[in-house]
C-alpha cells in the first residue's frame, strides 16, 4: 500500500513540475505578446500623429496666429515650446487635469483611459492611454517616477495645482 501511495505522490509531483514549466512558458509568451501589442499601439498612434501633422498647414501666411487648426489628432508639443496647457489638445488637457488632481499618487493607464472616456476594460484602449502618457513624458509634461505611475514634474506640481482645470472651465 505504501508503494502505491508513494508512486501516486511521485506522479503528482512530476505533473506539478510539468505544469509549472508550462506556466512559466505561457507567462513568457504573454509578456512577449503584450510588448508586441504595446509597440504596435504606439506605432499606430505615432503614424496617425505624423499623418495629422502632414495634413495640417505649417503656418498661417499673413495671419496673426501660428497655431495649427484643431483636427481629429494633434501632436503633443514640447513643454518648453508652449505657453501652457491650453496649447495641448482637449484630451491631453483632461489628462493633465487628472494628473493635477491625482497629485503625488499619479495616474496609471487604466485611470487615464477612464479620463479619456475610453473602455478601461479594453487592453488596446489601456495601451493607447499608456502611449499617450509616455508621449506626455517624452515632451516634458509628465514624469514617470515609478513604472506605470505618471505625475506632474516636481517643479510644476505646486505651480500647476491651481492653473490646470478641466477643459471647458469645469472642476
Amino acid at each position: 500500500m505504501r508503494a502505491v501511495l508513494e508512486s501516486r505522490l511521485m506522479a503528482a509531483a512530476v505533473q506539478v513540475e510539468e505544469l509549472e514549466a508550462e506556466l512559466k512558458r505561457v507567462r513568457t509568451d504573454l509578456t512577449d505578446a503584450e510588448e508586441v501589442l504595446r509597440r504596435r499601439v504606439i506605432g499606430l498612434e505615432q503614424y496617425l500623429e505624423a499623418l495629422a501633422e502632414e495634413e495640417a498647414p505649417a503656418a498661417v501666411v499673413g495671419g496673426s496666429s501660428q497655431r495649427k487648426p484643431v483636427g481629429p489628432r494633434r501632436a503633443v508639443p514640447h513643454r518648453e515650446n508652449t505657453a501652457g496647457v491650453e496649447d495641448l489638445s482637449v484630451d491631453c488637457q483632461a489628462v493633465m487635469a487628472a494628473a493635477t488632481e491625482a497629485g503625488a499618487d499619479g495616474l496609471d493607464a487604466r485611470r487615464t483611459a477612464v479620463v479619456l472616456g475610453w473602455d478601461s476594460a479594453s487592453a488596446s484602449r489601456v495601451e493607447g492611454a499608456r502611449a499617450r502618457l509616455k508621449r506626455l513624458v517624452e515632451r516634458g509634461w509628465l514624469v514617470e517616477a515609478k513604472p506605470g505611475r505618471f505625475t506632474l514634474p516636481a517643479s510644476q506640481q505646486a505651480h500647476d495645482a491651481g492653473a490646470v482645470g478641466r477643459p471647458g472651465g469645469g472642476s
